[in-house]
């Protein structure tokens, strides 16, 4: 297929070191001179010795990834070792996809976009996508990856209408239009629009990322298009499948990271089998990274993921079962954990969460009870209900006043944030909050104090968690308090999420209480998707975002004057074509949301606890614990993590290969 070959200025620009580094490499690879001296892994030399396995050198790329370490703070490390980590289900495997964080396009850890498995990528127009893939580099199985695994994947994947019945998938639509796909030679895909196309790269780099290639040449003996619908037909049976589609769909499924099978980019491998309480992860012979003396990456050798259950988890780790671990930790294990650190010899430490709350509360405007949805959608009620919450000693009383209070809004972090986000109606007022009540005409309480509604049933709020923290719990019982003071009486009711998030949507639920934003560390290129009304999981507007996810079909369409404009604000951010209209838009949408007050923040920045062992190097002392963008450890590339003392076998490591 041929199509535009036009060079085009590339989104990110390397730095002078980087480039020296990779030519240096690159020099070495090609032409055997010493500049750079590939070393093999002690791990795979009896396979390289055996001849089952190619010599490193063969394996990399030619234009292998050169890791840059010392720009990052960061040691060169050695080989070896296997990493310890914990997970409460079977299914949490996809966090080692997580972790790993090979993708096409990723995020450095100033979260600035990167080429990782690409060697390049050049954007035009903000619509038209250039991939240059690296020559040599290979699927852990040792197969070439070409363009041919993103031709498979849209044309027998995408577009399939077996494999494919719904269409589509929404990230690769601009207003509904798919993209032109072309592929201009093996190394070379193309990707465009008649319209910029603003979140690509970002969906490219997420941690659960959109992946638009596969390994066809695994896929294709499960593809009625290359292999007899007669066997397919049989394989179906033999693994109990309806048919070839569904045999298809469980080896087609690279986030979930649980088919052995299966080849992978990733820097580990899983070996075990499906169904186990311990899954292992050896190193990819094939992973296409190496650092700048020539150590092919991941430095660790093997990976450990061992089922504990969620509740035992934090008990586990503080009897040093675990060599890195976050997940099922929180900050209510912080002094447990501190006090078992010298004793099993891990460092409990604090890095910073990306969200805009720890801790918020959504008001759901459309919420059935005509009532509670006039008071809800004034702005003079929650306001009221906002500064009539003592924040400070709530963050001194459950979190140690390590915390931030104020609203649900942008970090200091990011380029984003201004102080009069965070404080904005966010300053313990009671009195004043009194006031406002009043001049709302709901001036008449029963004998208990509380206000009267204007039926004349007493106002009383009931708030809704999801049932998954006991410090929200502890948090809305401290805002009870706060709210008895205004004439307001709070009542707590857990449910189960599905449950949670269905009630929102069926108007059935008053407030809901959650985390705040989950990307609280934007720069005007990121998405500001969260300050508009597109999802009916939003549990302040489910309604409006169903009407938006279903296109008119189901929900309510908004009608708000505030939040039409945000919607105006988001169009403008998407079609916007420089930075600065993406910056005003950006602007405005967050003065909106401090002005209004559509959640009601109460404690950001609460640290998040982070178990690191004392052997492993490399893991930042602090650092931002963020989901999207930040893959958690993702960005800080677990790859180049290493133990300073293999020989000192752990619990669980194996000695074999």
């Amino acid at each position: 297929m041929t199509g535009r070959t036009m060079m085009m200025k590339p989104v990110e620009h390397r730095n002078a070191g980087r480039l020296a580094l990779a030519c240096a490499a690159l020099v070495a690879l090609c032409t055997g001179a010493s500049a750079v001296d590939v070393k093999e892994p002690p791990f795979l030399l009896k396979q390289v010795q055996s001849h089952s396995l190619p010599p490193v050198a063969e394996r990399l790329p030619k234009d292998v990834a050169i890791v840059d370490l010392e720009a990052s703070g960061k040691q060169s490390g050695r080989y070896g070792g296997t990493l310890r980590t914990l997970i409460g289900k079977a299914k949490d495997t996809r966090r080692l996809v997580v972790y790993g964080y090979a993708r096409l396009v990723g995020y450095d850890e100033k979260l600035e976009f990167t080429a990782d498995i690409l060697k390049d990528f050049t954007v035009e127009e903000g619509r038209i996508f250039t991939f240059y893939l690296r020559e040599g580099h290979r699927w852990s199985d040792g197969h070439p990856f070409t363009s041919e695994d993103f031709r498979y994947y849209w044309h027998d994947v995408q577009t399939n209408k077996e494999l494919a019945p719904g269409g589509i998938t929404r990230e690769l639509l601009v207003d509904g239009e798919p993209p032109e796909v072309e592929i201009l030679d093996e190394l070379t895909v193309r990707y465009s629009w008649s319209k910029p196309h603003p979140t690509f790269l970002q969906s490219l780099a997420a941690p659960s990322p959109l992946y638009i290639y596969r390994p066809s040449h695994y896929l294709k003996q499960f593809h009625a298009s290359y292999t007899d619908r007669e066997k397919l037909a049989a394989m179906a049976d033999e693994a109990g499948k309806r048919n070839w589609v569904a045999v298809h769909f469980t080896h087609d499924r690279p986030y979930k990271n649980n088919d052995p099978t299966r080849p992978v980019l990733q820097p580990w491998v899983l070996i075990t089998e499906p169904p186990s309480d311990r899954f292992v992860f050896h190193r990819n012979p094939f992973y296409h990274r190496i650092d700048a003396n020539g150590h092919q990456l991941p430095y660790i050798d093997r990976v450990t993921m061992t089922v504990a259950g969620s509740k035992l988890i934090p008990a586990k780790v503080g009897s040093g079962e675990s060599d890195l671990q976050s997940d099922y930790v929180s900050f209510s294990n912080y002094t447990f954990l501190k006090r078992g650190e010298k004793r099993n010899n891990y460092s409990v430490r604090r890095w910073v969460p990306g969200k805009g709350a720890k801790i918020a509360l959504f008001p759901n405007l459309n919420t059935k009870d005509p009532q509670w949805r006039t008071l809800f959608r004034n702005r003079d009620f929650r306001h009221a209900l906002s500064i009539s919450i003592n924040r400070e000693d709530i963050n001194k009383a459950i979190f140690y006043g390590l915390g931030m209070v104020g609203n649900n809004t942008v970090m200091p972090e990011s380029a984003l944030s201004k102080p009069e986000y965070r404080s904005m109606w966010a300053e313990y007022d009671p009195d004043k909050a009194n006031r406002m009540l009043d001049d709302l005409g709901l001036k008449k309480r029963n004998l208990e104090g509380i206000r009267l509604l204007p039926d004349g049933e007493p106002m009383l709020i009931i708030v809704e968690t999801a049932g998954e923290s006991s410090e929200q719990t502890d948090v809305l019982q401290l805002i009870g308090d706060d709210w008895r003071k205004i004439g307001v009486r709070l009542f707590i009711k857990s449910t189960q999420r599905e449950v949670f998030r269905k009630r929102a949507l069926a108007g059935s639920t008053q407030i809901a209480v959650w985390s705040g934003l989950d990307n609280a560390v934007p720069t005007a290129d990121w998405t500001p998707v969260e300050l508009v009304p597109t999802d009916k999981n939003e549990p302040q507007w489910p309604q409006w975002g169903q009407y938006y996810e279903t296109n008119g079909k189901s929900g309510e369409k908004p009608d708000m004057d505030s939040v039409v404009r945000l919607l105006e604000l988001y169009k403008d951010w998407k079609r916007a074509s420089t930075r600065q209209q993406r910056w005003a838009a950006w602007e405005e949408m967050l003065d909106i949301h401090a002005r209004e007050q559509f959640s009601i923040g109460i404690v950001a920045a609460v640290p998040q606890v982070v178990i690191v062992s004392n052997r492993l190097r490399n893991v930042p002392e602090k650092a931002l614990y963020n989901w999207e963008p930040g893959s958690y450890f993702g960005v800080y590339r677990p790859e180049t993590f290493w133990f300073a003392d293999t020989e000192k076998k752990t619990a669980g490591s194996e000695t074999t290969n």
